[in-house]
């Protein structure tokens, strides 16, 4: 019996080896994780794609980019605030959540903090019961929405701002904000730090050294303690969870890692495509508002990002493995603008119609150098909707094919692709290609995919697709794929006005017809078709035009630009260098700049020809992804003969830096012949200063 029983006990043993070694065969490893990872925040974060920013508080009354911090409390009476308003709009445009602006750098406070009077217990909204962010905490919940809130570390009100002391109060009211209202989704630091201020009552500068002062490293102890399910998005000098992107223009580059190096600084190209081989998972938010600047405006009412420009940054930060946090600068009644609320819903809608019907669900996958063609990690993974299963190649392959066969013939213009970011980021570059009446035609490249990358081209019908992974880290991992028949947009032209007075539009599609108007009305196919650029009077103009798409019989929104005199008789004077007339010549993508040879503060002087009723001026810098010489601080002087001045006005470009958008001052009219616009620092704190267009505004 013993003998038996030995016997029986082996043939199990090598029955059951037998059996593991199958279950090997059929169930091969994961691949193996490449580089840095995300976090489980970082991840759930990822996933909501896009959501709100709000910018509230008292410079939305007074008109200023930003508060100084000397603003009266008593002006922030917002008589029709209803969080709600703006909870609805975000939740019905397909936003996933909202941040608050709860400080911006005035210091003001949306909720009652108990360590400063500058907040809304001492204004007149609901006699100082109010708490914006209570309100809005409880909005977010009501439509399901995540919430997210922005502190800044600069504080313009605060007396003790620069000192070891401000430090325990800016985390006391950390403290306050995560803790008393429920679950924080994002905490934003901005990285404004240190400059002019109220200062209680110092009225002065002051410089702080943005990487030491916050004491980076036990403030985010804090935040993780009190909100373990957080993700912190931080520009001021150490690195957080999340990364700016180097601009707010609503775009983040086409190539785009989401990894950093952990330490160092971070040059503009590293924060646009961030790093290939960073050794930390930092990927990009794209921040950007529906109008040019972050707060309300009543001069920006006209200037609301059309669907055509909202749906192009899209594609340029979702589309391209980022996330899109798009703000709404609130009315000082307290609430979303309707053109705010009317693009931003529109854009919803065709986000949803272009993403509703993936045709790849009714395809056949199949793939090259499936890893170890094992049912696990089928090419069919691509096309089950599903964000948990994926195609994967052994380990070694760098490149492979995933095709797509459909029954029929298939019409789209858009395509998608995810990889499987759990186990990090691979692809370096990829194709997309279809079969195209028995022919195959490259439609589409790139180079990163990430958590997701959307690719767009003309229309075409094809029954097959092909995704090939031209260069991988290592094995290429293809969570989804996706392919769509989006409607198109038809975006309105570009209005421009030159030197002389001729008006020239810039159709965005070169198929379209553009009809326009000079008188300020609203155009139509009666109006005149613009065939050639239109001269006008030397006098002010109102333009608008619309592009029409006779196949479809669509029309675009309308866009409008409004103009002074024409500059015919302007001339830069004490300049001998010629291409400083591209300051005046009314295209923004020429630029001129002053020698770096002469020390700040530098004068550009303008003769208007005649003598004239001046108001105010503009100016726009370079407008180049690597310009320089941004003009932050200025002065302005007019003049009746060029030798006797005075000045009429003086400031900043508040956020000008991250936001180079047309900056507008006004002042009291004054009557001159000569303008004199003084550079008096700039954002490199050299001696550069670049123009783009100056425009002096006129009775």
């Amino acid at each position: 019996m013993l003998i038996k029983d030995m016997n029986l006990h082996k043939s199990i043993k090598t029955i059951t080896a037998l059996l593991l070694c199958l279950h090997t065969i059929a169930q091969p490893t994961i691949p193996v994780p490449v580089g840095p990872l995300p976090s489980a925040n970082q991840l759930r974060w990822q996933q909501l794609e896009y959501y709100a920013f709000i910018h509230f508080s008292v410079n939305t009354y007074t008109d200023m980019s930003w508060g100084y911090g000397n603003e009266d409390p008593k002006i922030f009476n917002p008589g029709q605030l209803d969080c709600r308003q703006w909870a609805r709009i975000c939740k019905e445009a397909g936003m996933k959540g909202i941040i608050l602006t709860a400080k911006h750098h005035s210091g003001f406070c949306l909720w009652p903090s108990q360590y400063t009077a500058y907040s809304v217990k001492n204004c007149p909204w609901k006699n100082g019961k109010g708490d914006i962010v209570r309100e809005m905490a409880n909005a977010c919940k009501e439509y399901g929405l995540k919430l997210g809130l922005y502190l800044s570390p600069w504080d313009r009100n605060r007396a003790d701002y620069g000192t070891p002391q401000y430090i325990q109060y800016f985390r006391n009211q950390l403290r306050e904000l995560l803790s008393n209202y429920g679950e924080i989704f994002e905490i934003w630091f901005d990285g404004a730090n240190g400059g002019s201020g109220y200062y209680g009552g110092a009225n002065e500068t002051r410089t702080i050294d943005r990487i030491t002062y916050y004491d980076w490293k036990n403030t985010y102890k804090l935040v993780r303690e009190l909100q373990p399910k957080i993700v912190i998005w931080n520009d001021g000098g150490d690195r957080a969870d999340l990364r700016w992107v180097g601009t707010e223009a609503g775009y983040v580059g086409e190539t785009n890692w989401s990894l950093l190096d952990s330490t160092g600084d971070v040059p503009e190209a590293m924060l646009r495509n961030g790093v290939e081989n960073g050794n930390k998972w930092v990927p990009g938010e794209v921040n950007t508002s529906i109008r040019p600047e972050w707060f309300y405006h009543p001069k920006e009412d006209s200037k609301v990002k059309t669907v055509a420009q909202l749906t192009d940054i899209y594609y340029q930060s979702v589309g391209r493995n980022a996330t899109l946090l798009l703000n709404f600068p609130i009315m000082p009644n307290g609430l979303i603008h309707p053109t705010d609320e009317a693009n931003v819903l529109a854009f919803g809608k065709l986000i949803r119609q272009s993403f509703a019907n993936n045709l790849a669900r009714n395809a056949i996958a199949s793939a090259s150098n499936t890893r170890g063609n094992a049912r696990g990690f089928t090419a069919a993974n691509t096309v089950d909707n599903s964000n948990d299963t994926y195609w994967a190649t052994d380990d070694s392959v760098r490149s492979a094919t995933v095709t797509l066969r459909f029954p029929k013939a298939i019409r789209f213009n858009r395509f998608l692709a995810q990889e499987y970011i759990q186990l990090g980021q691979r692809v370096k570059s990829f194709s997309v290609a279809a079969l195209v009446k028995g022919s195959w035609q490259q439609l589409a490249a790139g180079t990163t995919i990430g958590y997701k990358r959307i690719l767009r081209f003309n229309t075409v019908e094809a029954t097959q697709v092909r995704l090939e992974i031209t260069d991988s880290k290592s094995s290429p991992v293809i969570s989804n794929m996706g392919i769509f028949n989006a409607p198109q947009v038809l975006a309105p032209p570009g209005i421009l006005r030159d030197k002389s007075g001729v008006v020239h539009l810039h159709p965005a599609d070169a198929e379209s017809e553009l009809y326009y108007s000079l008188n300020g009305q609203t155009p139509t196919l009666h109006s005149n078709r613009y065939t050639a650029p239109v001269k006008t009077s030397e006098g002010k103009l109102l333009v608008k035009a619309v592009a029409y798409d006779r196949r479809t019989k669509k029309m675009s929104a309308v866009t409008s630009e409004s103009f002074g005199i024409a500059r015919t008789a302007w001339s830069v004077t004490g300049i001998t260098d010629s291409t400083v007339n591209a300051v005046l010549d009314g295209n923004p993508e020429t630029t001129w700049y002053q020698p770096d040879t002469i020390q700040m503060p530098v004068d550009l002087v303008i003769d208007l020809g005649r003598t004239t009723t001046v108001r105010g001026f503009k100016y726009l810098p370079d407008q180049h992804w690597w310009g320089s010489g941004i003009i932050t601080h200025y002065s302005f002087f007019i003049s009746p003969d060029g030798r006797q001045w005075e000045k009429v006005d003086e400031g900043e470009f508040s956020n000008i830096k991250n936001n180079p958008v047309l900056q507008t001052k006004t002042f009291p009219a004054k009557q001159g012949r000569f303008c004199r616009i003084r550079a008096e620092k700039n954002t490199q704190n050299n001696n550069r200063a670049g123009y783009a267009e100056v425009d002096i505004l006129t009775e």
